[in-house]
């Protein structure tokens, strides 16, 4: 056997491809296999002598056995699905007819009973005249791609979120059950037609954008947006390109929104009751104090309740009623709104809703309010402003406390936002609520603090005026109304001749206080006053009293003594004794202004407390022209200020200002130490000594 020579480079002749003669014989055999590895069957029809030729694998799909296919078109038809056969055949005649491609898939019923899906393609041939005389085509088993499609089907028809997809014309070619559902539209209307036209306010929307960059961009795109009546609903939507166009998944998250929107206005109503709360807790002594925190409810109210507010006041003295704030959402009608609160008490009809609740203590809802306002409004410059407003809808309320009506609360909307829910008419309530109880609070709260000073004042007499000295009294209540009630002073003369200087500070702020301290008061006058009793001995009386009594109070108090004997008078000299139960030092201006301390920091234990506690006078000597000050602690003691700290800003500011007269100097400290306002009573009670003539 003789090998063929190997030239260098070239493979070994294993390697070599097989090369075949390239005749219609090799031709005809690659495609044969080809078809096979398919598992497509051909079919040839000759249509003049009806001859219906198909090869093995066409016989296979259709379930004949070799010679068992007649090769007629009724053996054909015969394995049709019943439901398949007429628009199979009509296929096959549309291509005849028209001399063009046959194209139709269709079911095969098989004598075992097994269903296949088969998909049928083949064109028409013509003879010279233009007549179809063959049909040359194939067929495909599909029941496998059937199969998997109806698998996703069932899968996408058993979602509970909408489907559908969409070719690269916009076009419907697949919508699922839940889809019709959420579109309001069927199938036969979806399948084939154009988005655009179907849904016509999607152009230009988030849908039409979103879409449109998912198809040019081939990217996935989430977002959810809003499409108006007649869906009137909002959609959770993603939508993610493919090769034939678009696959849309969405879902109806209406209500998800909505429930979302009500816990944000949940949390808004309950930020607001709470900010109403601290607004009102607020000091409401005034009549500029209650508008100026009306105002900042009025502000707190818009947007949570409603476009804009108006609240009304009735006055404290008269009890007319008038509108004493306003807001709007909107900073550009702020002043509109301004002005019509301004003039719609003077306008509105008699049985305008405002006034209603007012009279009535009830609340009213106008679901209407052009048809029900605008009507009694006289034209000019209050009808501008209702118009200009263009309210829809309105709730007033009335603010009610303790039976009585204060005031009201409006609460407008435009058309642009739907009505009061109950839950927004029970927060204004609520707020309505708040502010009426704050303001009745408060004015009882002042009524009490003016019935406390009055009641101590009507118990601090005037001091009197001996020949050898001047006598200065002042009192001023705390700012606070609760702060009201326990200081006091007294200065009289004793039989002897001797001045006798009280202050003190009962333990309390309140009416009880200030009887307590009008109790006290009156014994401690009639104990000093019946002889020459010195100051310890009436301090040591008086706390006999409180507990023999069963008075019940602790108090402060200094008691202080003015003495001179002839020969005292002689020198220009004076002696101050004093006992002090408790109370911050009195202090000694000289002539020369010097400013000292009588005594130490506190005195002996206060009265109330132990009834046989030791009771000591101490005195010094002092030159006429001296100025002798007793004071409460409210002076030099509060908050921002230690009573140490006070003391020594009182020395500092009684040495600066020595020069001044008694009058002037007695004012000029209580506005330098307490110029922020009182946080608790003040006392003065200030002697200062003639100079010898």
């Amino acid at each position: 056997m003789t090998v063929p020579e190997q030239r260098p480079g070239s493979p070994p002749e294993a390697a070599r491809p097989l090369s075949l003669p390239d005749d219609p014989e090799v031709s005809r055999l690659r495609f044969e296999l080809a078809i096979d590895a398919a598992g497509i069957g051909s079919f040839d029809w000759d249509l003049v002598t009806g001859r219906l030729s198909w090869d093995d694998q066409l016989l296979a799909i259709f379930g004949y056995r070799a010679g068992g296919f007649d090769e007629t078109l009724d053996a054909f038809a015969a394995r049709l699905h019943p439901d398949d056969r007429d628009r199979t055949l009509q296929a096959l005649q549309d291509a005849v007819d028209e001399v063009g491609a046959y194209d139709a898939e269709f079911r095969v019923v098989l004598p075992s009973g097994e269903t296949r899906w088969v998909q049928g393609r083949g064109r028409a041939l013509a003879d010279d005249r233009g007549v179809a005389v063959r049909l040359l085509g194939a067929g495909m088993d599909t029941t496998r791609l059937r199969e998997g499609d109806a698998r996703v089907s069932r899968v996408l028809e058993s979602m509970r979120s909408a489907f559908f997809a969409l070719d690269r014309g916009w076009r419907f070619t697949y919508v699922n059950a839940e889809a019709e559902r959420v579109l309001h539209r069927s199938r036969d209307e979806l399948l084939g037609g154009d988005l655009w036209a179907l849904f016509p306010a999607a152009v230009g929307s988030d849908f039409e954008v979103h879409y449109r960059a998912a198809m040019e961009r081939g990217e996935e795109r989430v977002f959810e947006a809003y499409y108006p009546p007649p869906l009137d609903a909002w959609y959770e939507v993603r939508a993610w390109p493919g090769p034939d166009g678009l696959s849309v998944y969405f879902l109806d998250v209406t209500e998800r929104r909505a429930a979302e929107q009500r816990a944000r206005d949940g949390a808004a109503r309950l930020a607001l009751l709470a900010e109403v709360s601290a607004l009102m807790s607020t000091t409401l002594g005034s009549p500029a104090a209650e508008r100026a925190a009306l105002q900042r409810v009025a502000e707190s109210v818009v947007p949570v309740l409603g476009d804009w507010a108006i609240l009304t006041l009735a006055d404290g003295v008269d009890g007319r009623m008038h509108d004493v704030a306003s807001w709007h959402t909107d900073p550009a009608m702020r002043p509109v709104t301004a002005a019509y609160a301004t003039l719609r008490l003077a306008s509105v009809a008699p049985d305008a809703p405002v006034l209603r609740a007012l009279g009535s203590g009830r609340l009213f809802t106008v679901a209407d309010v052009p048809a029900v306002i605008r009507p009694t409004l006289p034209e000019g410059e209050v009808r501008e402003a209702f118009d200009a407003l263009a309210p829809r809808t309105a709730v007033t309320l009335p603010l009610l406390a303790r039976g009585r009506t204060l005031g009201a609360l409006s609460i407008y909307r435009g058309a642009g936002r739907p009505p009061a829910s109950a839950e927004d008419v029970a927060a204004a309530r609520e707020v309505a609520d708040r502010v009426a109880l704050a303001l009745d609070n408060a004015r009882l709260f002042d009524q009490q603090r003016r019935l406390a000073e009055a009641l101590q004042r009507s118990m601090l007499t005037a001091a009197p005026q001996p020949d050898d000295a001047e006598i200065v009294v002042r009192y001023q209540p705390a700012v606070q109304a609760a702060q009201v009630g326990g200081d006091w002073y007294d200065a009289f003369l004793q039989p002897d001749g001797c001045t006798v200087l009280v202050i003190g500070d009962v333990v309390g702020h309140d009416t009880e206080a200030a009887a307590a301290m009008g109790q006290l008061r009156g014994m401690l006058r009639g104990i000093a006053h019946r002889g020459d009793t010195p100051p310890d001995a009436v301090l040591g009386e008086l706390d006999a009293a409180v507990d023999s009594l069963g008075l019940h109070t602790m108090a402060t108090a200094v008691v202080a003594r003015v003495e001179q004997t002839p020969e005292q008078r002689a020198a220009a000299t004076t002696t101050l004794r004093w006992s002090n139960a408790g109370h911050p030092p009195p202090l000694l201006l000289t002539p020369e202004g010097e400013v000292c301390r009588l005594g130490g920091d506190r005195g002996e234990l206060m009265l109330g407390v132990d009834p046989a506690a030791r009771r000591s006078s101490r005195a010094v000597e002092v030159r006429r022209g001296s100025t002798l000050l007793l004071y409460t602690d409210g002076l030099v003691e509060g908050r921002d200020l230690l009573l140490d700290e006070g003391i020594e800003r009182l020395q500092a500011a009684l040495t600066a200002l020595a020069h001044l007269p008694l009058q002037q100097l007695c004012d000029a400290l209580v506005s330098r130490l307490r110029p922020e306002g009182l946080q608790d009573d003040v006392a003065l009670v200030a002697i200062r000594l003639h100079p010898q003539r």
